[in-house]
């Protein structure tokens, strides 16, 4: 505390200003000497505080707190009452930098976040040398070296599998595999051994970049409340200046007071009937909010957003990348076993997410046995052929013979590829997307909280029942066209409901800009998180539900700043009526109720994630068929 009010000239005026009020009362034996340490006291502790009422009240063409404060300063040494006007400028400068060093708090989050990503990267040039270059200065198509237990300097695809423990970026706490070729991220963790990674993107386009942006973004744009407020606040600093002359003029009139009395009254009503705790209910609570998500990777772009959340009560949701991976897995299959090498050995060659998934799932078989010198063609639209044996959709195996009636043992509502050999089916691949494990308990908690999570998906009825049953949404609208989204979105709102959407791809984007809050993945599409309000990180919906509940006490902590600020203005100006509030116990009540409306807000800083380790990502994948 002290270090930060030696590096800030605000806290260095507070403290010449402290050791000068003291100096005045112990020099009370010294009129003069005494009133000379109350005047450079009232200097330095006034100073900031006269500058911005006088700077802000000229740029905004509007009054502010600051210039109640500073008038009744002034006022108090034009009655004689020099001690009281340093008092009441004491506990306001130091209330303010207290207030200060609170809200930085919140706002460290940006620091804390740029602190992730190290500075400077280990450069391996063409010759091998390998050189300390400053991130800033590398480019796409570079290759640097991390070491084992490194942090990542820049985002970039890796040369070998290795383990990256993504915590910074994501919140979770369990490290996890990465493939060769596989995307990292700057400011994660190399708990593998050494690896070269091939920068694919610069140091201004990374994931932490963009996170840090969204994050200045987002405490930069005020919440609907903070608005309400700043615009209240210049209406009633106008109101209370109009209200004091009126107060002395009465208390003279008709309560027979001397013009020295009543002003001093008048000065203490200046004082109490100031809004600094109301102007402060909601923004130091919401920063704080602000981040907390965003160190639980989940992104607001802006307080409106973090304050809305709460209030949605239909959840519309994508399906891939969203509920599911987006990633095909093989669950059934008929194929003998010397064709099936085949076929692992023409899928290898596509980078078709079907081939991919099928080569995948049998990565560990040995090919030794294929003829690979045999050419691969591919059949377009269709799917794969090597010699008499083709793989591909089920459409084009029609005229094939079916000896075994695979078209019959098929499932419907999977995908299926057919296996064909000659003219005869002789195998078949059933794949399927996988659910997120955390999806279903995401779902499950918004519906225990009143929200009417469904499916609105591109994909077929078939599909989408089945993806619907397994995470417990009990409606879906499939066969759904981007203007088919945008429609439904209206649909609900014309019909009273706070429509929160969920997706990820750049079909969502019309719906995510069109809903009360969009909800975009991170891994989706950028049209996508720049038509959106909320961004989660990592696809996890479990981090979302978090951020939902965190919307909740967010609203509820500024009710109870602003009931709380209220109810103090009013006990203490009617205390000041009835003549039992002077002026130094005024400003400690006052200003005190402002510190504490701010610690109140900076609460959610310290809020957990108390379910982490109930909906922490499996490693192990749900799939669709059990």
């Amino acid at each position: 505390m002290m270090s930060y009010i030696l590096k800030q000239r605000e806290g260095q005026f507070l403290l010449i200003g402290t050791i000068l009020l003291v100096l005045g009362f112990i020099s009370f034996t010294n009129p003069v000497l005494s009133r000379l340490f109350f005047y450079a006291a009232i200097f330095f502790l006034g100073f900031f505080a006269t500058k911005d009422a006088v700077i802000e009240t000229l740029k905004d063409k509007s009054p502010n707190v600051d210039l109640l404060m500073v008038l009744a300063a002034i006022g108090a040494l034009l009655i004689g009452y020099e001690s009281e006007g340093a008092m009441l400028l004491f506990i306001f400068a130091g209330a303010e930098f207290l207030e200060d060093f609170a809200m930085n708090k919140s706002t460290r989050a940006i620091e804390e976040l740029m602190g992730q990503v190290p500075d400077t990267a280990q450069l391996l040039k063409e010759n091998g040398d390998v050189v300390e270059v400053p991130t800033s200065q590398l480019s796409v198509g570079q290759v640097v070296v991390v070491a084992k237990g490194a942090q990542l300097p820049i985002d970039g695809y890796l040369d070998r599998t290795t383990t990256v423990n993504e915590a910074a970026l994501t919140g979770e706490s369990l490290p996890v595999e990465k493939e060769k070729g596989e995307e990292v991220f700057a400011g994660t963790i190399n708990e593998g051994n050494s690896i070269y990674l091939t920068v694919s993107k610069t140091s201004k386009e990374t994931v932490f970049s963009n996170i840090v942006r969204m994050v200045e973004e987002a405490q930069s744009r005020p919440s609907q409340i903070s608005r309400m407020i700043d615009r209240l606040e210049s209406k009633y600093v106008i109101g209370v200046l109009l209200a004091v002359p009126v107060f002395i003029i009465l208390l003279m009139l008709i309560g027979s007071m001397s013009f020295q009395d009543a002003f001093y009254r008048g000065m203490v009503l200046l004082t109490v009937a100031s809004p600094c705790a109301l102007v402060a209910s909601a923004t130091p609570a919401t920063l704080s909010a602000i981040s907390n998500g965003a160190k639980n990777g989940i992104l607001f772009k802006g307080g409106a957003a973090m304050e809305a959340l709460n209030t949605m009560d239909i959840l519309l949701s994508d399906k891939t990348g969203t509920l599911t991976f987006g990633e095909f897995k093989v669950v059934d299959y008929q194929v003998p076993e010397q064709i099936l090498k085949e076929v692992v050995f023409m899928e290898q060659t596509s980078s078709h997410p079907i081939a991919e998934a099928i080569s995948t799932s049998y990565s560990d078989l040995s090919l030794d046995s294929v003829d690979q010198n045999e050419m691969v063609k591919e059949i377009v639209a269709v799917g794969m052929q090597k010699g008499d044996i083709v793989v591909g959709k089920p459409s084009y195996f029609d005229t094939f013979n079916d000896p075994n009636g695979y078209r019959k043992q098929v499932e419907q509502g999977y995908t299926t590829i057919f296996v064909g050999q000659g003219q005869e089916i002789v195998g078949y691949f059933v794949l399927a997307d996988q659910v997120r494990s955390e999806a279903k308990y995401a779902v499950g908690q918004f519906q225990k909280e009143g929200v009417d999570v469904q499916l609105i998906t591109g994909d077929n009825p078939k599909v989408a029942k089945l993806v619907s049953d397994e995470v417990g949404i009990k409606s879906f609208q499939a066969s759904c066209l981007p203007e088919d989204k945008i429609k439904r979105v209206q649909t609900e709102h014309q019909a009273g409901h706070v429509v929160g959407v969920i997706g990820d791809g750049i079909n969502d984007a019309p719906a995510l800009a069109g809903a009360d809050i969009g909800i975009a993945m991170g891994s989706g599409s950028s049209v996508a998180m720049e038509s959106a309000d909320v961004v989660i990180v990592k696809n996890n919906l479990a981090k979302l539900f978090y951020s939902y509940e965190l919307s909740g006490k967010l609203n509820r902590i500024i009710k109870q700043n602003i009931l709380f600020s209220i109810s103090v203005i009013v006990i203490l100006v009617i205390l000041n009526i009835i003549g039992i509030l002077d002026l130094p116990m005024g400003v400690v009540f006052h200003e005190g109720s402002t510190i504490l409306v701010i610690l109140n807000g900076l609460r959610l800083l310290a809020e957990k994630d108390t379910q982490e380790n109930t909906h922490q990502e499996s490693v192990e994948v749900t799939s669709l068929k059990n």
